[in-house]
């Protein structure tokens, strides 16, 4: 087979979106290194995280000889696709070049989530429009919709109309560096660099208003005394990171909460593995990539019930109501307070990881879909 990716977010996107597209990538390569991959990106940005894709035989990278990259993404890319003898397509995030439908080369999208639909306000309505009139396109004409849950299953559903027998779930895995042997030494040395303290809980993601960081700060407020552990947040935002911060500030918790915006990706596995408690009561998510992270660097979860994080987290990650203070509170208080708890969590957390979420599992399910759609 030929398979060409849409790479607009391997080379322009460092969090969530690059990161699936990077490690699909990847492990498509390490494990099925005799197919032929393409890689049609707008624009390419050469860095420590891009180099394997620039730099390999079996990747060769295809971009417009023009300067209008988004027209080309949407619009042109036909004519280099067909060029390129590629007999499959698999946009990675959402979309589908036009009028890929017409052509002889079969496609594959992958629906991450229906977000701008389930939480209409966070969005202006231009984008939504734009986001709506892409992602629907796709689903329509696609041969197969990869969801990467359940939840975006249904999501798919529920806003589209597709029919189910045409909808495959894949679920994500992580970076390989996640499922790696992690040492104490490492730990040791990341705390050190990023000057954490010798004890924490841990919060990695966006600080936006679904992920609920600051119903996390405000439920160690309800916390009995001596449980002082503090909260390392690694993630960046705007106006809700200044309403967080400011409850910190108001509220005696300075001291308590450890703000880290910028952590190299590589250090990440062993802030996790340093951590007591992972922390992630999202209303809403895709998938929930930090939640297998932590469950494969062996550190005991807390996530939300509701959405696709049941899934990601198992029935041995603490599921609680992600609007519910109280309950986020007791939730900690529950795993701090119980070692045998936590080496429960840990793992039969980390089982299920590898049984559901391994590179090795999530890939070959790709390649097969990519060999059944194919013929």
């Amino acid at each position: 087979m030929q398979i060409a990716f849409d790479a607009k977010r391997i080379f322009q996107n460092y969090t969530g979106l690059g990161n699936y597209s990077r490690t699909l990538v990847k492990n498509l390569v390490k494990f099925f290194p005799e197919e032929k991959y393409h890689l049609f990106a707008p624009k390419i940005q050469e860095n420590e995280t891009t180099q394997f894709f620039l730099q390999n035989p079996n990747l060769p990278v295809h971009l417009p000889q023009h300067s209008f990259h988004s027209y080309w993404r949407t619009y042109g890319m036909m004519n280099d696709l067909k060029k390129s003898g590629a007999t499959l397509f698999h946009g990675l995030s959402h979309e589908l070049p036009i009028g890929i439908q017409k052509s002889k080369i079969k496609s594959i999208v992958t629906m991450h989530d229906l977000i701008f639909k389930v939480y209409p306000n966070y969005y202006p309505t231009a984008q939504r429009w734009i986001y709506d009139w892409k992602f629907r396109y796709a689903c329509e004409n696609s041969d197969v919709i990869i969801a990467i849950s359940e939840q975006t299953k249904q999501d798919i559903l529920t806003y589209y109309n597709i029919p189910s027998e045409k909808i495959k779930v894949i679920y994500q895995t992580c970076g390989d560096r996640f499922q790696e042997p992690i040492f104490q030494e490492n730990i040791e040395k990341t705390r050190q660099n990023y000057h954490l303290p010798s004890e924490y809980m841990l919060y990695v993601g966006s600080v936006i208003d679904r992920k609920n960081l600051l119903r996390i700060v405000q439920a160690m407020k309800q916390l009995p005394s001596d449980l002082d552990i503090p909260l390392v947040v690694v993630g960046e935002g705007a106006a809700y990171m200044k309403k967080v911060k400011n409850f910190v500030q108001e509220n005696g918790l300075k001291t308590q909460v450890v703000f880290i915006s910028s952590v190299v990706y590589a250090q990440l596995p062993e802030i996790y593995a340093g951590a007591s408690l992972f922390l992630y009561p999202s209303e809403y998510e895709g998938f929930g990539i930090p939640v297998i992270e932590a469950l494969f660097t062996k550190t005991p979860v807390i996530t939300s019930n509701c959405s696709c994080l049941p899934e990601a987290g198992g029935k041995d990650s603490l599921l609680v109501n992600p609007t519910s203070v109280e309950e986020i509170a007791e939730a900690i208080e529950k795993v701090l307070k119980d070692s045998t708890l936590q080496e429960k969590m840990i793992k039969n957390g980390y089982d299920y990881a590898v049984k559901n979420f391994s590179a090795e599992k999530v890939t070959k399910e790709l390649f097969e879909l990519y060999q059944e759609t194919s013929k």
